[in-house]
C-alpha cells in the first residue's frame, strides 16, 4: 500500500512539473509575441515622426488649401511613398482629423495607378477607430490601433499615427502608417523561432528545479522520520526510567513509613542512609563530556542500565566529536547502546555488563559499544533493512536501527563491524575518518 502512495505522489509530482513547466512556457511565448508587436508598433510611431518632421510644410499646406492633384499633391504623394517602400509597410499617409468620431484620409504614399479610377481619393473616410480618434482630436497625442479590417482594399494591419504641426505648433494633419498584420506575424515567428532554445532551456531549468526540491523533500522528510525514531525510543528509554524511579521511591516511603509506625527509629536511619547512597549514585551519573547532546545520551542511557541492573562504564575522550552531525551522532550511538542493552538484559543480573568508549586519533573517530549477551546469528545480514535478531512484538517495527546506522556511517565514508570476544560477549566497532 505504501509503495502505491508512493508511485501515486511521484506521478501526481511529475504531472504538477509538467503543467507548470508549460504554463511558464506559454506564459514566455505569450510574452514574446506581445513584446514584438508593442515592439514593432513603437518602432513605426517613431518613423512615423520622423516623416512628419521632415515633410516639406509649405508644399503640404499649400495642398490643404487647394485640396486638389495638384503638383504639391504628388510631391507629397512621392514622398510618402519613398518613406513607405523604406520602411517595408503597407501604406505610408496623412489623416485630416476634425471631430472625435471620423477620420478622412487625404493623401496617400502609393504609385499612381492611372488605370484604377478610385485610386485613394481625397477625403475619403478612414478605419482609424472612434477611440484614437478621439484621442487624437481631444489631446493631440499619437495613437497606436489594434488589428483592424479594411474591407474596401482586403488588408488586416495596424495602424500608428501622429500629429503634423505647423511652424507655429499648431496640428494641421496626423501622419499614419498602416502595418501589415502578415508581416507583423511573420516577425513574430522569426523572433519565437529564435528564442525557442531559450524557451526550453527556461522550460528544462524549471523542471530541473522541481525534481530537485521533490527529492529534497523526500530526503528532508527521511531525515525527521529517522530523528523521530531515535528520539522516540530515547524518549520510551526515560519514561521508563522515570516509571521506575517513581516506583521505587513510592516502595522506600513505605518501607519508611512502617519504620516510623513501629517506633523503629534506628533502623528508620539506616534505612535512609542506603537511600541516600542511591541518590548520591544517581547524582554521580553527570558527565564531564564536552558535546552537551552526546552527555544527555550517555546519561540517559546509564540511567536506563541502572534501573536494568546492567552494570555500564563510559570512557569519553574530551573532545566535540564534531566531525559528525549531533542528529547522526546520536541516532548511531542511541541505536548500539540499545541494541547492547536489550541483549543484555537476557543474563542473569551478575553477568549484565556494557562497556561505551568514545574516542578520537590523529585520524579518525572510534566509538565501541561492547557488551555480554548471547552472540548474533546472522552477521551478514544485521544491516539489511527488516532484519531483526530480536524477538517480534504487536505494534513495534524491528529491523530498522542497524540498517540507519549503516547508513549514517557509509555517509561520513565510515566502517561498522561486529566482533564476538566469546559466545556471551559481542562488540560493535563504529569509525569515523576526520
Amino acid at each position: 500500500m505504501k509503495r502505491v502512495k508512493v508511485k501515486l505522489i511521484i506521478v501526481l509530482s511529475i504531472l504538477v512539473v509538467i503543467f507548470f513547466v508549460g504554463i511558464s512556457m506559454y506564459n514566455s511565448f505569450t510574452n514574446i509575441e506581445f513584446t514584438v508587436e508593442d515592439a514593432i508598433a513603437n518602432q513605426n510611431l517613431e518613423a512615423a515622426k520622423s516623416i512628419a518632421h521632415a515633410l516639406d510644410l509649405d508644399t503640404y499646406e499649400r495642398f490643404l488649401t487647394a485640396r486638389q492633384r495638384n503638383e504639391d499633391y504628388w510631391a507629397i504623394r512621392q514622398y510618402l511613398n519613398d518613406a513607405r517602400e523604406k520602411l517595408g509597410v503597407l501604406y505610408v499617409y496623412t489623416l485630416e482629423i476634425d471631430n472625435p468620431v471620423t477620420s478622412k484620409i487625404l493623401i496617400v504614399g502609393y504609385p499612381e495607378n492611372k488605370q484604377n479610377e478610385y485610386d485613394f481619393p481625397i477625403g475619403e473616410a478612414c478605419t482609424v477607430p472612434e477611440a484614437q480618434v478621439k484621442m487624437a482630436y481631444e489631446e493631440g497625442k499619437p495613437f497606436i490601433t489594434e488589428a483592424l479590417e479594411d474591407t474596401i482594399y482586403g488588408h488586416r494591419y495596424i495602424t500608428v499615427g501622429t500629429p503634423i504641426h505647423n511652424e507655429q505648433g499648431e496640428i494641421i494633419s496626423y501622419l499614419a502608417i498602416d502595418i501589415n498584420i502578415d508581416t507583423l506575424h511573420d516577425i513574430k515567428k522569426s523572433v519565437t523561432a529564435n528564442n525557442i532554445l531559450l524557451l526550453l532551456m527556461n522550460g528544462i531549468i524549471i523542471m530541473i528545479f522541481s525534481v530537485a526540491l521533490f527529492f529534497l523533500q523526500r530526503w528532508y522528510q527521511k531525515e525527521v522520520g529517522t530523528a523521530e525514531y531515535t528520539y522516540q525510543k530515547d524518549i520510551k528509554t526515560l519514561m521508563a526510567s522515570v516509571s521506575s524511579l517513581r516506583h521505587d521511591y513510592t516502595n522506600q516511603i513505605q518501607v519508611l513509613h512502617g519504620f516510623l509506625q513501629l517506633g523503629l527509629i534506628e533502623q528508620a536511619m539506616t534505612y535512609i542512609d542506603s537511600v541516600a547512597k542511591d541518590i548520591h549514585t544517581i547524582e554521580a551519573l553527570q558527565l564531564n563530556v564536552a558535546n552537551p547532546a552526546l552527555a544527555i545520551l550517555l546519561e540517559s542511557k546509564k540511567l536506563a542500565c541502572q534501573n536494568q541492573q546492567i552494570d555500564i562504564e563510559l570512557t569519553v575522550a574530551d573532545h566535540p566529536f564534531d566531525r559528525i552531525k549531533t542528529m547522526d551522532l546520536i541516532t548511531i550511538l542511541s541505536n548500539l547502546i540499545d541494541n547492547a542493552i536489550e541483549a543484555t538484559i537476557e543474563l542473569p543480573v551478575e553477568l549484565r555488563h556494557i562497556t561505551v568508549s568514545c574516542d578520537v586519533s590523529m585520524s579518525e573517530q572510534v566509538f565501541i559499544i561492547k557488551n555480554t549477551g548471547q552472540k548474533p546469528p546472522n552477521f551478514e545480514q544485521i544491516f539489511e533493512q527488516g532484519f531483526s535478531t530480536k524477538k517480534p512484538e504487536k505494534g513495534r517495527v524491528r529491523g530498522q536501527g542497524l540498517f540507519i546506522v549503516k547508513e549514517m556511517v557509509d555517509k561520513y565514508n565510515g566502517i561498522i563491524h561486529f566482533e564476538t570476544i566469546s559466545a556471551n560477549e559481542t562488540i560493535a566497532i563504529v569509525k569515523i575518518p576526520l
